[in-house]
Formats: structure tokens, C-alpha cells, sequence
């Protein structure tokens, strides 16, 4: 089941559960879609995979016990280390290489 992660990694933004703006990797790494396609270039600067839109888990269980109500989003923030320079940087070598090709 996805973290479903508060925030940018990047800027901080908060990306609720029902944010239509949060992409997140394979390793459920989570970003903004502007932080994703300005700075990122759609490279994850902790894996160099790509990201997808996150999912949007249902508020209210149409299944018994399936919903934010029962697996809640985590309220742990989390913030990425790497510089803006070492992220272009990063991003600059693989952004050329489809997602599934990285």
C-alpha cells in the first residue's frame, strides 16, 4: 500500500492524499508535478527512474475496511538533501533516456 507522502521532497509544497499534483518514483519517492517537469525533468534524484501520477485512494470504503479512512496517508515529511545544483546535475545525465530504458 502507498505511503502516500504529505509534501514535495523538493519544495515543500503539501500534497494532500487527494492531490491531483503529486507524481511519485517506484520507490514512492514524492514530488510536485512542477518540481517533476522543471527541475527533475522527470528523473528521480534519489533512483533515476521516472514518475507517474500518484494515486488517489478513496475516501470512503466501497469495499468494507478499503479507504483513507482505514489505511491513512503518513504525516512524516520528507525532504530531499541534494542541492538544486546537484539535482540538474543528476537529472542532466539521464533525462534523455526514456523512463523505461533507464
Amino acid at each position: 500500500m502507498l505511503e502516500l507522502r504529505p509534501n514535495c521532497e523538493n519544495c515543500d509544497k503539501d500534497l494532500p492524499p487527494e492531490s491531483t499534483d503529486a507524481c511519485i518514483c517506484t520507490y514512492e519517492c514524492t514530488f510536485c508535478r512542477t518540481c517533476v517537469d522543471n527541475l527533475l525533468k522527470n528523473v528521480c534524484p534519489n533512483c533515476g527512474g521516472g514518475f507517474s501520477a500518484r494515486p488517489i485512494r478513496p475516501t470512503q470504503d466501497r469495499r468494507k475496511g478499503v479507504s483513507l479512512q482505514y489505511q491513512v496517508a503518513s504525516t512524516k515529511r520528507v525532504n530531499t538533501t541534494l542541492s538544486a545544483a546537484e539535482i540538474s546535475d543528476f537529472s542532466d545525465l539521464v533525462k534523455d533516456i526514456k523512463p523505461e530504458k533507464r
